[in-house]
């Protein structure tokens, strides 16, 4: 039972370009997170902090299509009274190339390969003028590439580690960090970047967590689209899953050619790891189509007698590994859902000699942990103003239908 795996990327941006990047530096940002987007801010937004009195006329909303998302103040901070609203792509003052060349510090495309069409970026400072500000940068993307933007953000390695950002309730699902947050809704992520340079970590760490909190909450709430994950990641159970622990692909999950959109989830009980990966079709078709590309992969061996075909997949790990390791799946279609049941590739990393072999997920475990996914009935489509699920980024589906270690 072997199969490809969706790596989150470890890929780390800069925060921010232009006269934010010392001010980045400084705070000293969560390490293992994912990087925030990189836009340059405001050309005077280093003036913007000065002063009890700079919140008394907030700056202007100018951007008439993202207005709406944003309040002018909030918990003592407001929109930059010096600053700009600065817009790139579909229906704004720059160029989609100008958000790659000038404002992007590198790994533009990334946001590309998740459909990326437009960007907002704008900043806010604190009203007691104690040096505090938030860059918020607001991107939207063609459907459903905005959730595998803010799963690889929030994933930028291993979930289960403890620094990576933990879940915050804020739009349909958000994630929070030493001074940074993400929110995800719709076609939207949002990325906010807290700096005050007269700080220090610890004291970063306590101020930045209730505007980054508040700002992230109202951000989301009033962002436009459905609050309900995409239908393959609401598939994943909720029981044992790492918090926060999604990767969505769009396209080529697994590496496999136009098989996604899919998700994998990423799951932990005790010190046994491994990964369970969703595609929902929206018929048996296209899901036959699917699993067809995925089972012409040299190498692979079909199982009978597992959901209406199965098959066992093998893939290198991913970038930088040179062992020659191959990471294992079970893979199992049951009308129009696929499922996939397999080695958490951390965990093999991890682990050298006879730990290797022990830290995979065995033939037999895998073939129980398949048994109640293919148990449960594939989600319905996302419904746009749907209820967003507990727990923020957590699946929707019930944790009875966990697959039993």
């Amino acid at each position: 039972m072997k199969a490809s795996l969706l790596l989150v990327p470890g890929l780390l941006l800069s925060l921010f370009t232009a006269g934010c990047k010392d001010d980045a530096s400084k705070a000293k940002p969560e390490a293992t997170g994912a990087s925030s987007a990189a836009v340059t801010p405001s050309a005077s937004t280093g003036a913007a902090a000065k002063g009890a009195a700079v919140c008394t006329t907030p700056g202007e909303l100018t951007d008439s299509v993202s207005a709406p998302f944003f309040p002018k103040a909030i918990g003592g901070y407001c929109l930059d009274p010096q600053g700009e609203v600065k817009t790139y792509g579909e229906k704004a003052k720059l160029t989609m190339d100008q958000v790659c060349t000038s404002a992007f510090d590198g790994e533009c495309e990334v946001y590309k390969r998740f459909g990326l069409k437009r960007v907002v970026s704008l900043r806010y400072v604190d009203g007691e003028g104690k040096g505090s500000a938030v860059e918020v940068i607001v991107s939207e993307f063609a459907d459903p590439g905005a959730y595998g933007m803010f799963t690889f953000r929030v994933n930028a390695g291993d979930p289960a580690d403890p620094a990576t950002p933990k879940p915050l309730q804020a739009g349909a699902a958000g994630a929070i960090g030493t001074g940074r947050a993400y929110v995800w809704r719709g076609s939207h992520v949002v990325e906010l970047q807290y700096t005050n340079e007269n700080e220090s970590q610890e004291e970063l760490t306590k101020s930045s967590a209730p505007i980054l909190t508040a700002l992230g909450k109202e951000i989301g709430q009033r962002l436009p689209g459905a609050l309900a994950l995409p239908p393959a990641a609401q598939a994943l159970p909720t029981e044992k899953l790492v918090p926060n622990g999604i990767a969505f692909q769009p396209k080529d999950v697994l590496g496999f050619n136009g098989v996604g959109p899919g998700a994998l989830g990423f799951y932990k009980d005790g010190d046994k790891r491994w990964r369970l990966l969703s595609i929902v079709k929206d018929d048996v078709e296209a899901a036959k189509d699917a699993f067809k590309t995925m089972k012409s992969k040299p190498g692979s061996l079909p199982i009978t007698g597992v959901g209406d075909e199965a098959v066992h997949i093998a893939v290198p790990m991913g970038e930088g590994d040179k062992s020659g390791t191959k990471v294992e799946y079970l893979v199992a279609r049951k009308g129009r859902q696929i499922w996939g049941v397999g080695d958490e590739e951390y965990a093999l990393r991890a682990a050298e000699g006879p730990a290797r072999d022990k830290a995979r997920v065995t033939k037999d475990e895998a073939t129980e942990k398949m048994k109640p996914l293919l148990a449960q009935p594939a989600p319905a489509a996302a419904a746009s103003g749907s209820a967003a699920p507990k727990g923020s980024a957590a699946p929707a589906t019930s944790a009875s239908a966990a697959p039993k270690k």
